[in-house]
């Protein structure tokens, strides 16, 4: 039997963090997991991929949770196609791989428009069936803090008016603590050193982030993801932030689409568990929303 316990009355000598699901919309398997966990108290919020078959059919489930759980956009460039044309970036009308995305947004002021321009169709997507703007940014393979790409993010948001100040994600994390969790830390450095510069930008233009990044992992099945969980919550910060992505099983949309198959599904029963809140609180913390930090 999984005990439920609503995160929304949490423990006063706890701190909040932040919990969020990466990748809803991306499948239906993925965006019901999400839905459950939010229902069971198990997240602070998800991040939605608006340019998926899934998110309109979703969208309105995880809308009808808004007291429950934040909702944000988890910005794709890296996986399937764009929601209009990019004839630079997307000549064959499918996003190309990360490394390519990368080098033409930071060598190509003409690749930053039409990113731009991609980010604006992505939002407002995520406005149009959420019927909301997303209350934070994010970006699937941490495509969002990528030099030539926060460029046409920020200018992507000012289109929006002054007064919306959407939560962005930083995916900085003091090396120190990175290598005292020891979970593949080269490859948690690199998305730190990738976020150079990205907060104090951020903060300058005035959006806030969280401080503290983790849930970088190996993706791999044969892990204790209990063990996992329990380091990527230690030291954090009050406004720290740690991305997680559950799913159920089987999930045959996601073949060909996404490398993340086999540990969704143990994701999801470990956040699940009775032991999970357990953890969190044993570390000094409580699921938190946005508005709360």
């Amino acid at each position: 039997m999984t005990l439920i316990l609503p995160h929304a009355h949490p423990s006063p000598t706890t701190a909040p963090l932040l919990l969020i699901a990466d990748d809803f919309g991306l499948t239906p398997a993925i965006s019901a997991s999400i839905l459950t966990l939010i229902k069971a108290g198990r997240l602070s919020g998800t991040g939605a991929m608006t340019n998926c078959p899934d998110w309109a059919v979703s969208a309105p489930a995880l809308a009808a949770l808004r007291d429950r759980a934040d909702a944000g956009l988890h910005l794709n460039l890296t996986a399937l196609a764009p929601l209009g044309p990019m004839p630079l970036l997307c000549p064959h009308g499918q996003f190309p791989e990360l490394g390519k995305v990368a080098r033409l947004a930071l060598l190509h002021q003409a690749v930053r428009s039409e990113l731009k321009q991609e980010i604006i169709r992505q939002i407002e997507a995520f406005a149009r069936h959420y019927g909301a703007l997303p209350l934070f940014v994010d970006g699937h393979r941490h495509v969002h803090v990528l030099p030539g790409v926060r460029a046409a993010l920020f200018e992507a948001l000012a289109t929006f008016g002054d007064n919306y100040r959407p939560m962005l994600r930083d995916t900085y994390d003091q090396p120190w603590k990175i290598f005292a969790r020891g979970i593949v830390p080269l490859k948690a450095l690199v998305i730190a050193f990738l976020a150079f510069g990205f907060e104090a930008e951020a903060t300058r233009r005035g959006y806030p982030t969280n401080q503290g990044f983790a849930g970088v992992g190996p993706f791999d099945p044969k892990r204790d993801f209990r063990a996992d969980m329990r380091r990527f919550i230690r030291h954090k910060k009050p406004r720290g932030l740690v991305m997680v992505h559950p799913g159920l099983s089987p999930d045959p949309d996601l073949v060909g689409v996404d490398g993340v198959i086999d540990t969704r599904p143990i994701e999801h029963e470990a956040l699940m568990s009775d032991h999970f809140l357990a953890d969190l609180a044993q570390a000094g913390f409580h699921l938190g929303r946005i508005e709360s930090l």
